[in-house]
């Protein structure tokens, strides 16, 4: 059972929602902030995705698969898949981005179906009440803005990249200024440069937004979720009532967790095609 929240819930919620945090330069403001919590999540899990592909690609077979080795190349096979439908060109650098993209999104979110109060109690056994009480760890990775921001941000990059390998700096740079709108004559031809290159910019930056918006509003949302229905655990009357919302509420959540990761890899792929197409 959840202990009781000193303060009520609000002040237990306040509290699961702060990060533990390093400032480099604490006269400059929160600016300088890192959050150790979210990079080292981030990191871990990025690294056991990598380790756990690794050690069956290297141990891969031609004949008869084992259960391991079919569920790692069921997970390609579907990436590539989607990939194939999408993007019609060169696949070879695009399927392991978007297999990166989406195990090690789902893989961060997943961390949500971890109970509440564990990053509390690993803190507390291994660091101590007294610093427990004074630190943070939150385990969701991509319930931080920071986060995805991060992430897509990267995406925005590497789409970027694409367009100029696939167009040329120039072809590029070009069709900032001529496409949507196109024209004839020379004079229609300079008038139309503003609008077309501030509709260009305002759709380029809408990407990585929305992709860093959805995938952190609906992962924050779960969160919140989990820290109203483990409220309910604090009391022997409300407890069981507690287990029973937060275990239909995470296998709902299961499904959310799959669908962000594989939304955000659609859209990656979905932006690197568009951005390889001639206008």
């Amino acid at each position: 059972m959840v202990s009781e929240p000193q303060g009520g819930l609000t002040e237990y919620i306040q509290h699961h929602l702060n990060h533990m945090v390093i400032n480099f330069r604490p006269d400059a403001g929160a600016f300088w902030n890192v959050r150790v919590d979210s990079i080292v999540v981030s990191f871990v899990l990025g690294a056991l995705f990598c380790l756990w592909f690794w050690l069956y690609a290297r141990k891969a077979t031609s004949g008869v698969p084992s259960k391991g080795q079919a569920f790692v190349e069921i997970i390609v096979e579907f990436v590539d898949t989607q990939v194939k439908d999408t993007f019609h060109g060169d696949r070879r650098t695009v399927t392991p981005l978007a297999l990166s993209i989406f195990m090690w999104v789902f893989f961060m979110n997943a961390m949500d179906l971890l109970p509440v109060d564990l990053g509390g109690w690993l803190v507390h056994t291994f660091a101590g009440a007294e610093t427990a009480h004074h630190t943070f760890f939150r385990m969701v990775p991509t319930a931080d803005i920071n986060t995805t921001i991060g992430l897509s941000v990267a995406v925005l990059f590497i789409v970027i990249g694409h367009g100029i390998k696939a167009k040329g700096g120039f072809g590029f740079g070009k069709e900032l200024i001529t496409a949507p709108f196109h024209a004839e004559g020379p004079v229609a031809k300079t008038i139309l440069v503003l609008p077309n290159f501030f509709l260009n910019v305002v759709e380029t930056l809408s990407k990585p937004v929305s992709l860093a918006m959805r995938l952190f509003g609906n992962m924050y949302g779960g969160e919140l979720v989990f820290m109203l229905i483990a409220g309910l655990m604090v009391s022997w009357i409300s407890f069981v009532p507690g287990v029973v919302f937060n275990t239909a509420w995470a296998i709902f959540h299961i499904l959310i967790i799959a669908l962000q990761a594989f939304i955000f890899m659609m859209l990656t792929i979905v932006y690197i095609a568009t951005a390889r197409e001639h206008h």
